[in-house]
């Protein structure tokens, strides 16, 4: 096993020895084929492929996940599309910045400004001024064609589901050291979630959230603000890099069971 290697890559390897599936990683562990007799299956990123294309696509977009939950009246943190000029006025509009002015000024604690889609918290800026705004979406738009900004808001706890087929195969909070964020990346700690209320709450609202855009397989972030739970994101990719480090065993259960699934199991 190269020096290295994803969990999650490891984890897809472990499971293919022990089921007698042939397994094939390209592209630094971007890509794994896997074979079983006449049946191939992908590996692509932290995707094994178990969600349909549109609910891979709506998970993909922090905006469109917001607009699909609120439709379904899963209570989440909203998320406001904006697409890069350069692309054209008849793609971006022509007021696009007063637009982003309005938020912040409806705002004054402040807004987060991040790329529409992307994980691990990159180029993630807290903005409180229209020259810190700037700056933000300049940097955004040099790496993404669309960003989106959010009211910031003082999270109390964060907690992730691992949900397939609406069972929880993990619930883990994300105790945050020095940063403001909660992003794993970013030092945050994965903190295992007893049963109880708060767990029991957690799963359900990752469930409905899950139900709203008809995802199988995801992880899907939840935050504490002002006494309520919220839907903040849901991944397609179920990357448990820092977890595994902890408890690899749960994650080994948990791609295994997504595998299952993969290859008909169960």
């Amino acid at each position: 096993m190269a020096g290295g290697e994803r969990i999650f890559v490891q984890a897809i390897r472990r499971y293919c020895a022990e089921h007698g599936i042939t397994v094939d990683v390209r592209t630094g562990g971007w890509l794994i084929a896997m074979r079983r007799g006449e049946m191939r299956r992908f590996a692509f990123g932290y995707d094994i492929g178990l969600n349909s294309a549109i609910a891979h696509r709506l998970a993909n977009d922090k905006s469109a996940t917001a607009e699909a939950l609120a439709l379904e009246g899963v209570p989440c943190i909203a998320h406001h599309l904006f697409l890069d000029p350069k692309l054209g006025t008849q793609i971006a509009g022509t007021d696009w910045r007063e637009k982003m002015l309005s938020l912040l000024a409806r705002n004054p604690q402040g807004v987060v400004v991040k790329p529409n889609e992307g994980t691990s918290g990159r180029a993630v800026f807290k903005v409180a001024t229209e020259a810190e705004l700037d700056h933000a979406v300049g940097e955004v738009f040099s790496m993404s064609a669309g960003l989106v900004i959010s009211p910031y808001v003082a999270i109390e706890d964060e907690v992730r589901v691992v949900l397939l087929d609406d069972a929880p195969l993990v619930v883990y909070s994300k105790q945050r050291g020095k940063d403001w964020r909660h992003n794993l990346d970013a030092g945050a700690r994965p903190v295992l979630l007893a049963e109880d209320d708060v767990r029991a709450a957690c799963v359900k609202l990752a469930i409905d959230a899950a139900h709203a855009i008809g995802i199988a397989f995801a992880s899907i972030d939840l935050v504490h603000v002002d006494g309520r739970w919220s839907v903040l994101e849901i991944n397609s990719g179920v990357m448990m890099e820092a977890l595994g480090k902890l408890h690899p065993e749960l994650v080994q259960a948990a791609y295994d069971a997504a595998l299952d699934r993969v290859f008909g199991e169960r």
